[in-house]
């Protein structure tokens, strides 16, 4: 039987692996790994705030498993403190990593070669070609999931795409050459609702701001709207 751990970047890519993986029935889902800015207690890119990743957590009904990193980060500190986690995942019972990846062969290629000889094996539940990303878009929203733009890259990307939903409207908006997931890095999301989700999560946007050349939106957990539902339920 399998034992996963799933990389967990917050991001709508994660929430559908997650939810390939469950609805495959490939294998016993042990947590989601995702590594948090130390300065800052957020995901890197993402800038998703802890509490958003583990109100993922609740609504995934798994355990969050926090990997804190230095800012900044030499490759050579975020290897160290990665292998440390493999080290203690392999001691957990974790025999494989699921990582969200589509189609970048160096990135997947990296993550081979770092698992390799550790015991724990890596898997690829999302992965296709850079023809598959519009069709694979669509379906996400087909199935029910919803997520926010946190980050764009103005390099690639209008600054405006911060702090909008990811739906069908903003698809059919994006520039030629702009992968429709952003796997090239043009825009990363949050995922505040999908397959893999018991409930919606309930966030509010809040103001964009340009930081360290790329566009940020602030994504918060609507507290209010989590009573209301707690106190009815």
């Amino acid at each position: 039987m399998r034992n996963i751990l799933v990389s967990w970047s917050t991001g709508k890519d994660s929430a559908w692996m997650l939810h390939r993986l469950r609805q495959e029935g490939a294998g016993e889902i042990a947590g989601l790994l995702t590594t948090f800015n130390e300065a800052f207690d957020r995901v890197a890119m993402h800038g998703t705030r802890r509490e958003l990743a583990e109100a993922q957590a609740r609504a995934a009904g798994l355990p969050l498993w926090d990997v804190p990193l230095p800012w900044p980060c030499s490759n050579a500190e975020y290897e160290a403190r990665m292998a440390s986690v493999i080290r203690r995942a392999k001691e957990a019972g974790i025999t494989h990593v699921a990582f969200g990846d589509l189609f970048l062969e160096d990135i997947r290629k990296y993550r081979i070669e770092k698992l390799a000889g550790t015991g724990i094996e890596p898997l690829f539940p999302v992965w296709g070609t850079r023809e598959d990303t519009p069709g694979l878009a669509r379906e996400m929203l087909a199935g029910g999931l919803s997520a926010v733009l946190t980050c764009v890259d103005p390099k690639q990307l209008d600054p405006r795409f911060a702090g909008r939903t990811f739906d069908a409207k903003l698809l059919d908006e994006l520039p030629a050459g702009v992968d429709p997931c952003g796997e090239n890095g043009e825009f990363h999301t949050v995922c505040v609702a999908a397959p893999c989700f018991n409930a919606p999560i309930p966030i509010e946007v809040g103001e964009v701001v340009e930081r360290d050349g790329f566009w940020f939106a602030e994504v918060l957990l609507n507290h209010g709207d989590t009573e209301a539902r707690s106190t009815a339920g």
